[in-house]
C-alpha cells in the first residue's frame, strides 16, 4: 500500500482521483448483445447464456421445484440470518415512509405530492465468485415496501443451469415475483426490452461487472431508468491513535477482498497506528481464502498520515467514499462534518460488514466519487413523486395575473391564453 505523509495539494488530488473506467472498449460487445436480445428475445438470451455462462437452458424461469430444493439446501442457521437481516432492512426502510401534507400556497391554490410505486422493477444479482444473496434483500425489501407491483430478478446460472440456493431463499423471503436464470448483458437487455418470457421493466437496480455497468448505462439512454452509475467498490477509514489496528486492518481487508479493482483508503493521525495496521494487514491477509483478490486491491490502495481529525474528514469529503468508517475518539463530532459519503460507520464496533448484511441500512451505494451527487438505494428509489394542484376561482384571482405576465414575457401566448380564458369566464359569470 502506498503511504503519504502529510500530503501536498497535488498529492491529495492524486489520492482522491479514481482510475478511469474505460467502457468504450466494451461497447461493441454490449451493443451487439443488446440489439440481438431486443430483436430475437428468448432465443438470443439462450444463445448468450450458452456462450457466456456455458449452459444451455430449456427454460429461463426458476421453477417452484427449484425454490423447494433451495429451501432444503440452505442450512437453518443461514435461513435465520437471512430472516434477521430482512427484518432489520424492512424496519429501517419502513421508517422512510412519509405522509405529504396538502399545502395552500396562496388563497385558492392547493398543492400536494403523492408517492406512487414504480410498477415493475428489475433487479440484477451477480453470481460468479461471490453470489450476493444479501443484495437480493437490499433491493427487493424496499421494492416490496414501496408497493412495486412486479419485482423481476435476474442472476447468472451455474453450469448446471441452477442459481445459488441462498439467492432463491433470500428472494422468497423478500417477496420477489419472478426469477430468471440470466446473467450479464443479456439479463440487462431482457429486462430493458422484454422478451417472450421476461417482462419489460421500468427501472433496473443492482451491481455487476464492467459489461453489466456498460449495459445499464446504454439502456438508461433508451428510456429505462437505472439506480445509479457505478464503479468498483471502496472504503475509507479514518482512525486515530485510540483505534484498534486489528479492527482497522480487518475493515480494509473486508473491502479489498471484493475484487482486484476495489479501493482502500486509510487516513490516520497516528504514525504508530499506520505501522501497526500495515503489520495487521499482512498477518490477516495471509489467512484469507480470497487473498489473491485482496492483494491486487491493496497494491492500488493508500495510507495517508495527516495532522488532525479535521484534516482527515476534509480529505474524506473530497474522496466521497462509498463506505466511510470513523474509528476516532471524536467520531460523533466528525459525523456531523460528513458531507460526501454513501454510508457512514461510527465507532470501533461499526464494521462495514454490519451495513453490508444486517444492520438495516442499504448496501447499494454510490461509488467512484458519485457520493457527491447520489444517494444510496432507499425507499424513494422505488417510487415516483407525483405533484398535484387544485385551483378555485379564488386561486385564479391569486395567481392569474402573475401567470399571464410571466407567459407573455417568455413569448408563450398560448400559455397566457390558457389562464386568460379562465379569468374572462369568471368575469363574465360563465363559470
Amino acid at each position: 500500500m502506498k503511504i503519504y505523509r502529510k500530503p501536498t495539494e497535488e498529492e491529495i488530488n492524486g489520492i482522491v482521483e479514481r482510475p478511469v473506467i474505460d467502457l468504450d472498449s466494451l461497447q461493441q460487445t454490449v451493443s451487439e448483445v443488446l440489439a440481438e436480445v431486443k430483436t430475437r428475445g428468448d432465443e438470443a438470451v439462450r444463445d448468450y447464456e450458452e456462450r457466456f455462462d456455458h449452459v444451455r437452458l430449456d427454460t429461463l424461469l426458476v421453477s417452484e421445484e427449484e425454490f423447494q430444493e433451495a429451501e432444503e439446501q440452505v442450512a437453518p442457521e443461514l435461513k435465520e440470518a437471512i430472516a434477521l437481516a430482512h427484518r432489520n432492512i424492512r424496519t429501517f426502510h419502513a421508517a422512510q415512509q412519509q405522509e405529504h401534507p396538502r399545502v395552500e400556497t396562496c388563497r385558492g391554490v392547493v398543492c400536494w405530492q403523492k408517492d406512487v410505486a414504480i410498477e415493475r422493477v428489475g433487479l440484477y444479482i451477480p453470481g460468479g465468485t461471490a453470489p450476493l444473496f444479501s443484495t437480493v434483500l437490499m433491493l427487493a425489501t424496499p421494492a416490496c415496501l414501496a408497493g412495486c407491483r412486479e419485482i423481476v430478478l435476474c442472476s447468472p446460472p451455474d453450469r448446471n443451469g441452477r442459481l445459488h440456493p441462498a439467492i432463491l431463499v433470500a428472494a422468497r423471503t423478500a417477496g420477489v415475483s419472478r426469477i430468471y436464470k440470466i446473467g450479464g448483458v443479456q439479463a440487462i437487455a431482457a429486462m430493458a426490452y422484454g422478451t417472450e418470457t421476461v417482462p419489460r421493466v421500468y427501472k433496473i437496480f443492482g451491481p455487476g461487472n464492467r459489461f453489466v455497468m456498460a449495459a445499464k448505462q446504454a439502456v438508461s439512454q433508451q428510456g429505462v431508468a437505472i439506480d445509479m452509475p457505478a464503479g468498483p467498490s471502496e472504503v475509507c477509514v479514518i482512525a486515530d491513535d485510540k483505534a484498534d489496528a486489528r479492527f482497522v486492518a480487518a475493515d480494509l481487508l473486508s473491502q479489498a477482498e471484493h475484487g482486484p479493482d476495489s479501493q482502500v483508503l486509510l487516513i490516520t493521525t497516528s504514525e504508530t497506528l499506520l505501522a501497526n495496521v500495515q503489520q495487521e494487514v499482512d498477518r490477516q491477509l495471509s489467512l484469507l481464502p480470497r487473498k489473491d483478490f485482496a492483494s491486487l486491491s491493496l497494491a492500488n490502495s493508500r495510507l495517508v498520515l495527516v495532522d488532525t481529525t479535521d484534516d482527515a474528514i476534509s480529505l474524506a469529503n473530497r474522496y466521497a467514499p462509498e463506505h466511510l468508517i470513523i474509528q476516532t475518539a471524536d467520531y460523533e463530532t466528525l459525523a456531523g462534518k460528513v458531507v460526501n459519503a454513501g454510508s457512514v460507520f461510527l465507532g470501533p464496533y461499526a464494521c462495514e460488514s454490519a451495513g453490508d448484511y444486517a444492520s438495516g441500512t442499504n448496501h447499494t451505494l454510490p461509488t467512484h466519487g458519485y457520493a457527491t451527487a447520489y444517494s444510496g438505494v432507499n425507499l424513494d428509489a422505488f417510487v415516483r413523486k407525483i405533484t398535484f394542484q387544485h385551483l378555485t376561482r379564488e386561486g385564479i384571482d391569486s395567481i392569474g395575473t402573475a401567470v399571464e405576465r410571466m407567459a407573455e414575457a417568455e413569448q408563450l401566448q398560448a400559455h397566457k391564453n390558457a389562464m386568460t380564458v379562465r379569468k374572462n369566464s369568471i368575469l363574465t359569470g360563465e363559470q
